[in-house]
């Protein structure tokens, strides 16, 4: 076997730098236009190209030159092995200039550029410029430029390149034909890091080149950057556990148990958890991003199972987030998202990353009860009280004597309002009689009695998580010894570990064991969550009924023109008092 002499290596990000538009990764849109452009004679003398680091814009630079000076003709095709193609790629064709602006911002430093654009090229058809980092330049700089960037000679083609276009003055955007490259998405990058390492023979795992493509931000270059300090990491492969620990990432499972305790309620194992991951020096800012994109999954499991695929993610699991997307409210994904993306904007001003972690999984379960009454989940003996708008006008101490003077344009004195009392709601019939308030004890028999209605009893029961979703959902068909038959509207309701907690509860509540006989169908309004939609609707009712029987808003709507503005009427929780 001939080993290579030392040095001889090239890194990736060099090696597979694209040749022509055919090996161009996510920039089709570019690429058509220049392709059509250089195929149909339609040059134009400047262009403008921008975009983040790493995504293309010397490169497509550099293949519009061989496009512009290959032997064998103007082509989107160039042959890649002709003298001007070659000297091109090696950076020694003496008709392609690259000039970096950054380091070379000064007027004196651009007069030798416009100098020498003057004269015809050396060896090729067109003279090709191309500054990068444009934006770095002088403004006497760009003053300079700016004639013979209007009106070049017929052999000179310009490509600027930058990063911040919003500081190229705008004499200059209007003189250029722009073109702005995109960041490259996650699985697109993967998909060129799979064929890359395929094509060397190196053996990886699919979920680690997914974390490289997003720990990349869209960059190929710094994609390619990370595989090659991948594969030294990873002895001559690329695994999953080598690219997490490159990049300090967590495990995505440890994200799935953070939504599971979440969803449990309980704080204790969440502070335990918390704390492992500090002993690790788990990167919090990380965690609560990668939270944040594992509930926008789940959201989408919840609008369609089939959005979220079925293949894993970073080695997630696609049916346990389907069961959590399951049991949870949507009301409490979206209230966890919002908390998980300002809790990672505001980690840096916390007193240290794992106080700012805590809190914010804190403020999580702070708000569940706020999101089970979104989601209908309201005790049933909380009653509304309407927003009076007279209480924003009560009497302020040191009033004026301009106050005194209007007193006959005051709104005469209200006695406090009761809200209108409600007829019990009508529920469906169930075959057994089922808890009023609370269950019966077991009587003398054995035998589980139960009184009233099953939607008082679920509403009672000190469930959480799954527990509390199967609680709210199901409904009872009846009650026989001490077996109670349920239905309810979902399969991942029907788990066996969702089924043994409710089971757990229940025999707790009458203090004898029970056992549920689970069937799968459509539910009435028997069910805790339908009792709970129907209170707050009748709330709502209530509410703006008081609302639009107020004298003071009478006034303004009768006097000034006011109106309600639709939906923004909202009952208030508590006595009516």
């Amino acid at each position: 076997m001939v080993q290579q002499p030392p040095g001889s290596h090239q890194v990736l990000a060099r090696k597979w730098r694209p040749r022509d538009f055919e090996s161009l990764v996510g920039q089709d849109t570019v690429v058509r236009a220049l392709r059509h452009a250089l195929d149909n004679d339609r040059l134009h003398h400047a262009y403008l190209l921008t975009g983040t680091r790493g995504v293309g814009k010397t490169t497509i630079a550099r293949i519009l030159a061989k496009a512009l000076n290959c032997e064998q003709g103007v082509s989107s095709r160039p042959c890649g092995r002709c003298s001007a193609c070659v000297g091109v790629d090696q950076g020694r064709f003496p008709d392609y200039v690259e000039m970096d602006a950054a380091s070379n911002r000064k007027v004196e430093e651009m007069t030798p550029v416009l100098e020498n654009a003057a004269y015809a090229p050396s060896v090729g058809r067109f003279k090709v410029f191309v500054i990068d980092e444009v934006h770095m330049l002088s403004n006497h700089a760009f003053n300079a430029m700016l004639k013979t960037l209007e009106e070049p000679p017929g052999h000179v083609v310009f490509v600027l390149a930058t990063t911040d276009p919003q500081k190229v003055p705008v004499t200059v955007l209007s003189r250029c034909m722009q073109f702005g490259l995109r960041n490259m998405s996650a699985p697109a990058v993967a998909g060129h890091l799979a064929r890359v390492l395929e094509a060397e023979q190196v053996p990886f795992e699919a979920p680690a080149l997914e974390l490289l493509g997003r720990g990349a931000a869209g960059s190929m270059r710094d994609a390619l950057s990370l595989l090659d300090q991948a594969i030294a990491l990873g002895g001559g492969s690329v695994s999953l556990a080598a690219v997490r620990e490159m990049l300090g990432a967590v495990d995505n499972a440890v994200v799935g148990q953070l939504i599971e305790l979440l969803a449990d309620g309980a704080p204790a194992p969440l502070v335990a958890l918390a704390d492992e991951m500090a002993a690790t020096n788990a990167p919090f800012g990380q965690v609560l991003t990668m939270l944040a994109r594992e509930l926008q999954r789940v959201a989408l499991a919840q609008l369609d199972p089939a959005l979220v695929g079925d293949e894993p993610a970073e080695g997630g699991d696609a049916t346990a987030l389907r069961r959590l997307a399951a049991v949870i409210a949507p009301e409490e994904v979206q209230v966890w998202y919002q908390a998980a993306i300002h809790g990672a904007r505001d980690l840096p001003l916390a007193p240290d990353p794992q106080v700012g972690f805590m809190m914010t999984l804190l403020r999580m379960l702070a708000f569940r009860d706020a999101a089970a009454m979104v989601a209908g989940g309201a005790p049933p003996a909380a009653r509304p009280r309407a927003l009076a708008p007279s209480s924003s006008r009560a009497a302020r101490p040191g009033a004026t004597p301009l106050a005194d003077a209007s007193a006959e344009r005051r709104t005469p004195e209200r006695a406090p309002r009761q809200p209108p009392e409600r007829p019990p709601l009508a529920t469906a019939p169930v075959a057994s009689a089922v808890a009023a308030s609370t269950a019966a004890p077991v009587g003398g028999d054995g035998v589980v009695r139960i009184e009233g209605e099953w939607s008082d009893l679920a509403a009672r029961l000190p469930a959480n998580g799954s527990a509390r979703q199967f609680l709210q959902q199901s409904e009872l068909i009846s009650v026989e010894d001490k077996v109670l038959r349920l239905r309810v509207p979902i399969r991942p309701l029907m788990e066996p570990g969702i089924v043994a907690r409710v089971t757990d509860l229940l025999s707790n509540w009458f203090g004898t064991p029970v056992r549920l006989d689970v069937s799968l169908g459509e539910t009435g309004d028997g069910t805790a969550a339908a009792r709970a939609r129907e209170e707050n609707r009748q709330r709502q009712s209530e509410a703006a009924e008081a609302i639009n029987a107020d004298p003071f808003v009478r006034e303004l709507i009768e006097g000034f023109g006011a109106t309600i503005v639709p939906d923004s009427i909202k009952p208030l929780q508590g006595d009516a008092g």
